[in-house]
């Protein structure tokens, strides 16, 4: 059974691999050092003081209040939860695509106007067991516009991780490990560096993974710059990503590990 993900302690690990010191990040982070040490303690961490964390860190502020356990803000969870059912879609054709194609669709989606929220982002979650690493990632994936079947389609493309949808929601309740392999693959996917995501899950890996690959790399800026999109614009951008990919059969990229 995995145990209530700490996040004071996810930080601490996470200073002590980039051998960052408490005053070092409060610098950074433009905060003091007894607010940093006051988190590091276990006290609740405050809106504010994420994000500021956030931006020292190089983290998405989204992925700082998922693992911290709290509620995600509606100015950092994406446009439309509708665009769920587009994103998968552009992220397997982009991967297909030479890097000038991917960097070319990648120009595209950032190009595009940001439109007005009209509704509140809250995707679906079953009720984890407990608030261990695997509720915790899966909603770090939930908020970037991939469901259940996105998540399987898309980490099956670009890591050697193959599970059905029905397993995500599984790990997301905390009824599967997640285990060293999990981790690295969605880190690749999430565009976090594995040993870092490891740190502040409380995963251990045992060796240091292999780089991804350059489609992989693709692939998780897409999906990032993607959670900025309306269904409509993430429909178009589908209806390019195939268009550029044509008739031709290029298969699967190589995999890490394959």
């Amino acid at each position: 059974m995995p145990e209530l993900l700490d996040f004071s302690a996810g930080l601490a690990r996470l200073l002590d691999h980039r051998e960052l010191g408490v005053r070092e990040l409060a610098d950074h982070a433009g905060l003091s050092a007894d607010q940093v040490r006051a988190v590091l303690d276990g006290a609740p961490a405050e809106d504010g003081l994420l994000r500021r964390l956030s931006a020292a860190l190089g983290f998405h502020a989204v992925d700082l209040f998922i693992l911290a356990g709290l509620a995600v803000p509606d100015d950092l969870a994406p446009l439309d939860a509708a665009a769920e059912r587009w994103v998968p879609g552009v992220v397997t054709d982009a991967v297909r695509l030479s890097a000038a194609g991917r960097r070319e669709l990648l120009r595209v989606v950032r190009s595009l106007p940001q439109e007005e929220r009209r509704s509140v982002f809250a995707p679906e979650r079953l009720a984890p067991l407990v608030g261990g690493p695997g509720d915790r990632v899966i909603r770090m994936l939930r908020y970037r516009n991939l469901n259940w079947m996105g998540m399987a389609k898309t980490l099956a493309l670009v890591t050697p991780t193959y599970l059905s949808a029905a397993t995500y929601g599984v790990i997301g309740a905390g009824r599967k490990e997640v285990t060293p392999r999990l981790v690295t693959d969605f880190a690749v996917l999430l565009g976090i560096n594995a040993l870092e995501l490891a740190a502040l899950t409380g995963v251990f890996l045992p060796e240091v993974p292999t780089p991804p690959t350059p489609q992989a790399v693709d692939a998780a800026a897409l999906l990032w710059e993607a959670r900025r999109l309306s269904a409509a614009q993430a429909r178009h951008v589908g209806e390019l990503a195939r268009s550029m990919r044509g008739d031709s059969h290029h298969g699967l990229i190589n995999r890490p590990g394959s």
